[in-house]
């Protein structure tokens, strides 16, 4: 019993032993990244160059890309200009466009205006009516010459007379009978010479075979025919009222050819000329102490082709012309003067003669297309060759993308002209 007792104490009294906390082992996965981390400093970096290396020919894969695709050649070009003064410069020109040289077309606008003149003194009075009206010749190809004065019986049984000498062209090539405008007034005064209008028979052809191919009608009314008291205007009150309406006329029929000129053609300003007979001024007493002015007049213009008067100005004028086209922008502000303009009948005017003076500028036109076609797949060093073909150029800048292109472009779509043209 005792030894065991014995045992018992000795147990009791041996220190127990702690438990050693061990430490805990890192896992793999915590201990893993630790080695990557210090093993992967330079795979990273290598990397990062070659997503440089990859993005640098990428741009430069486009760059050269977008090169080709805005590929082409610009040229810049000022064209040849020059300026000539004119001094009086002599042309010619005919009505007859199949005939060699300079053609001309005649405008012509007839018109009328009136005013009523209040006063005067009055007496008794006769006046003759007046008109205007279009003969015809349906006769033969030949004209036919009227006197002064020709008599002509109107539909209204009424004889009325010729204000001038004429010449009545005769019928066309293709059967139209040949016309002309001329004055009339009445062979006595009085109202019922006043009428609308009418048709014409000339007495002298009366019992021939003229007598129905010639006739007349008339262009508006007659007018003006009176006889009895009333006032007599005075000779400066005549005059004024005449050279105001005759100023409103002219302005009034000179807008209306102006808007009547076609694209393309010139109509110079000291090319107008208003035709105002005497015939075609009347006065017309009124009961009620007035006087009814009226006044009739015809404005005639020559219209030239802007083009081909431009060549002419050019053949005159320019040493060696070449006949390249060619234009002049400030040609409408030349001075026109047309020749013995007093001896001529505008009305059947066939060829004048007339004068220009003022500077011309002279614009050579550039052939955009044949100068294009002509650079087409040329070497970028012929250029200069190529331009000394075009004496209409004065100066011209040659731009070719990309830069190192040595060569113009197969198509012409890829080569742009560009003419800056003055003003």
């Amino acid at each position: 019993m005792s030894r065991n007792l014995l045992q018992d104490m000795v147990k009791i009294k041996t220190p127990q032993r702690m438990p050693i906390k061990e430490r805990p082992m890192k896992t793999e996965r915590e201990r893993i990244p630790i080695k990557l981390k210090q093993n992967n400093k330079s795979p990273n970096k290598g990397s990062k160059y070659r997503i440089y290396f990859v993005a640098l020919i990428s741009v430069i894969f486009l760059l050269f890309a977008l090169s080709f695709l805005f590929s082409g050649a610009k040229i810049t070009i000022v064209p040849k200009v020059k300026e000539i003064p004119l001094n009086n410069e002599n042309l010619s020109a005919a009505k007859d466009s199949s005939t060699p040289g300079l053609p001309f077309d005649l405008v012509v606008i007839s018109g009328e205006e009136n005013k009523t003149i209040q006063g005067g003194v009055v007496k008794d009075i006769a006046v003759t009516a007046t008109g205007t009206i279009l003969i015809y010749n349906s006769y033969s190809s030949s004209s036919q010459v009227l006197a002064i004065d020709t008599r002509l019986e109107g539909s209204n049984g009424k004889i009325y007379k010729t204000s001038k000498k004429i010449t009545v062209p005769g019928m066309t090539k293709d059967g139209k009978p040949g016309s002309i405008e001329v004055g009339i007034y009445a062979a006595g005064s009085g109202e019922e010479y006043n009428s609308t209008p009418l048709d014409f028979k000339i007495l002298g052809f009366q019992g021939t075979p003229k007598y129905s191919k010639f006739y007349g009608r008339s262009k508006g009314d007659i007018t003006g025919g009176f006889k009895g008291k009333s006032s007599i205007i005075s000779a400066l009150d005549k005059t004024t009222a005449v050279s105001e309406l005759k100023a409103t006329l002219e302005t009034k029929l000179l807008k209306k050819a102006t808007d009547q000129i076609p694209s393309g053609f010139i109509l110079f300003k000291d090319a107008i000329f208003l035709s105002i007979d005497d015939q075609n001024v009347s006065f017309t007493p009124d009961k009620d102490n007035t006087t009814l002015v009226n006044v009739k007049g015809t404005l005639y213009g020559f219209l030239f082709d802007e083009k081909k008067l431009t060549t002419k100005i050019a053949q005159d004028i320019i040493d060696n012309y070449d006949g390249s086209e060619i234009y002049m922008p400030n040609i409408r502000d030349l001075t026109f003067s047309l020749s013995d303009k007093e001896n001529i009948s505008f009305a059947d005017v066939k060829s004048i003669s007339f004068s220009l003076s003022g500077t011309p500028r002279i614009i050579w036109r550039v052939d955009e297309a044949k100068f294009t076609a002509d650079l087409l797949n040329k070497k970028k060093d012929d250029f200069n060759q190529i331009l000394s073909q075009y004496p209409n150029i004065d100066t011209a800048v040659l731009v070719i993308r990309p830069f190192w292109k040595t060569t113009f472009p197969d198509k012409s779509k890829n080569i742009q002209i560009i003419v800056n043209y003055p003003k």
